[in-house]
């Protein structure tokens, strides 16, 4: 019998072919059988019960991983498509795949789902899972697949093997429940031991308005109830933190139909917590060597033709305006913008790197269904620059402005991140050379700054490498953040070029790079990170002043006076309410620091000094207050315990 060659955990060992994993855990008597949901082969996920034909690495998958978590959910993707229809018979099945947490499936009926019908599908999957029912697979010719199909009336399916090139392909089975897909899943159904149906929403048959709409159910599963259990309780937590709830509560910003959907209103104090990140923003970036710019929100159509975006960005951009029987287009970015002050002048080798930054504004027609509060709008400011560099420079350039990015992240209680590496994709412009080097200086910056990376091979952009940094926030929500983006396509679109040592003139190398993101988007996520708490340094109100009678209203002044000189934003509250309630009121519009003042502490020159939701910090002189205050200005403390905690919020 034919053998098959096989590394396990870096020792090697000989099977007979057609072994399957699931066999092979049985023979070395790991304990990982009774964990394992799946396998990777040669990197190429399979199924346990998939007879392996091919010699190569076969790794283990668990619920720790998260090529197993997505075959758990593919998997309880199929458990209710199965429950959608034994229950309500005649719904036809779309599509299941597993998401970032959790699965959806979309189906065909006239109506969306009533929370008692997802009640009675979850308790259905719960006992299709119960029955412990094995997934199989089998595979069969694409011809026969769509006679099957077509017996059962699903114009889905049939619309899927339609695309199909492959004259096979996979079915799997659980119970009564056969579907289309190539897999992989786990070994069966008892593995899935709670499951919770979350919501249900339209969805356009293939994202196309043009298609019928479908009913999506979207759900979650856990290999135990304790896990489904924590999973609710940070939905809850993430509920309290939600950007628009907070947004609104504590009067940040608003978004109006009356102004445009995707379009946002600042309001004063949201305002000001973006001015004061937009000054870090900018004294950081001077103190790293950036130019500032500011160009127009508009532009003539032809400039948008020459960059490309016309070809490539179209369904993304407004459409253009007509002006003195020219036409102009809203910018979708900033980049053209950029290379043209680069076009001003004669370049020389001597001049770079050109490291230039902008705050621009920038509009983006994003579909309405996909607008979600200041995470996606259609009209934001992009936290932006260029780099215009010679190749030689290319590694240093990057390097700094991995420095630039950690020092963001620390600023505002980011600790944990995620680092993805992008590399050449098939349909890539540039020359093979160029993205070697490019992807190397890269690959080099980020072993330099000893940073953990994944490469996700193929993924890059087709005008260059990049790298992202996603933060994940106190939640442990992963957000997209930096990026770092070769372009190899810009420079020659618009001859771009220097004047070598030599004297002749040679491409510069141009690297997009984005810190934040957005503001908007940026601000949402720190509207959550915080729960709405911002740290002293960018809290709109820093202190809130209550006298306990109007009688020390005169001190109070004082006080606030003194205060605003040192540039702390205190608020007086002179209202005639009680104390309690000025307390409470101050509490909920989340002021870090609230300083009583009753006949005592007029007497005696101090305050009775609260911290929010953390109580009573006892009697301060006002000396001592203004020193705690002015300090927790300037160290930028975020509020924010190791790991992500919040101290005493």
């Amino acid at each position: 019998m034919d053998k098959v060659v096989l590394t396990i955990n870096g020792s090697r060992d000989e099977f007979p072919q057609g072994t399957t994993p699931q066999q092979i855990l049985e023979k070395k008597n790991s304990d990982l059988k009774f964990s394992a949901l799946g396998a990777l082969l040669n990197g190429r996920g399979i199924d346990l019960f998939r007879p392996i034909e091919e010699s190569g690495e076969l790794k283990f998958l668990t619920w720790e991983d998260p090529q197993g978590k997505e075959m758990f959910w593919h998997s309880t993707a199929h458990l209710m498509a199965q429950a959608v229809q034994e229950l309500f018979p005649g719904t036809k099945i779309a599509i299941g795949p597993p998401i970032e947490e959790g699965f959806y499936y979309d189906f065909e009926r006239e109506r969306s789902f009533t929370p008692e019908e997802l009640a009675a599908i979850e308790q259905r999957m719960a006992e299709i899972a119960a029955g412990n029912h094995f997934y199989s697979r089998r595979e069969i010719s694409t011809k026969e697949a769509f006679e099957l199909f077509k017996k059962r009336r699903e114009n889905y399916k049939l619309e899927i093997l339609e695309g199909i090139a492959d004259p096979t392909v996979s079915l799997y089975s659980q119970d009564k429940f056969t579907d289309l897909c190539r897999g992989p899943h786990i070994p069966s159904t008892g593995k899935i031991k709670a499951i919770k149906l979350l919501a249900s929403s339209g969805a356009y048959w293939r994202g196309s308005e043009k298609n019928r709409m479908l009913w999506r159910i979207y759900g979650v599963s856990y290999p135990e109830p304790k896990m489904l259990e924590a999973y609710l309780a940070r939905v809850e937590e993430a509920k309290r933190r939600d950007h628009r709830k907070l947004g609104k509560e504590l009067d940040l910003f608003s978004i109006k139909d009356e102004i445009g959907a995707g379009l946002v209103l600042w309001h004063p104090k949201g305002a000001l917590v973006r001015y004061l990140v937009e000054e870090f923003w900018r004294q950081r970036h001077l103190a790293y060597g950036y130019d500032i710019l500011f160009t127009p929100h508009i532009a003539r159509l032809h400039l948008w033709q020459t960059s490309g975006h016309t070809e490539f960005y179209r369904e993304n951009m407004y459409s253009p305006v007509e002006v003195e029987k020219d036409l102009y287009q809203l910018k979708p970015m900033n980049c053209p913008f950029h290379i043209e002050i680069y076009k001003t002048r004669l370049r020389s080798y001597r001049d770079l790197p050109l490291r230039w930054a902008e705050l621009g504004t920038v509009y983006r027609y994003e579909r309405s269904g996909v607008l979600h509060g200041l995470l996606r709008v259609r009209g934001f400011t992009q936290d932006d620059a260029h780099i215009f560099c010679r190749p030689d420079q290319v590694e240093a350039e990057v390097l700094k402005v991995l420095d630039l990015t950690f020092e963001f992240f620390s600023a505002f209680g980011f600790e944990e991140y995620e680092v993805m590496l992008s590399t050449r994709p098939a349909d890539a412009t540039g020359s093979l050379e160029d993205w070697e080097r490019a992807t190397g200086a890269l690959r080099r910056a980020l072993e330099k700054k000893g940073l953990l990376y994944s490469v996700d091979e193929g993924a890059g952009v087709f005008y260059g490498p990049k790298i992202d940094l996603k933060i994940k926030d106190v939640m442990g929500r992963a957000w997209q953040c930096t990026t770092v983006q070769f372009d190899f396509n810009l420079p020659t679109r618009f001859d771009l070029y220097f004047v070598a040592p030599d004297g002749t003139y040679q491409r510069p190398v141009m690297i997009h790079r984005a810190l934040l993101g957005s503001m908007e988007r940026f601000f949402g996520v720190l509207v959550e990170q915080y729960g709405g708490v911002f740290p002293l340094w960018l809290a709109p109100v820093q202190a809130a002043l209550l006298p306990i009678t109007d009688e020390q209203l005169p001190y109070i002044e004082n006080l606030a006076g003194r205060l605003k000189s040192k540039s702390i934003r205190v608020w007086v509250d002179s209202g005639k309410e009680k104390i309690g309630y000025k307390i409470r009121g101050a509490e909920s519009q989340k002021i870090p620091y609230m300083a009583v003042v009753g006949k005592k502490e007029v007497a005696a020159g101090t305050v009775a000094l609260r911290r929010h939701g953390r109580g009573d910090l006892g009697v301060k002189t006002i000396e001592e207050l203004e020193k705690l205050l002015l300090e927790e200005i300037e160290t930028k403390k975020t509020g924010l315990a190791p790991k992500g905690r919040e101290v005493g919020y």
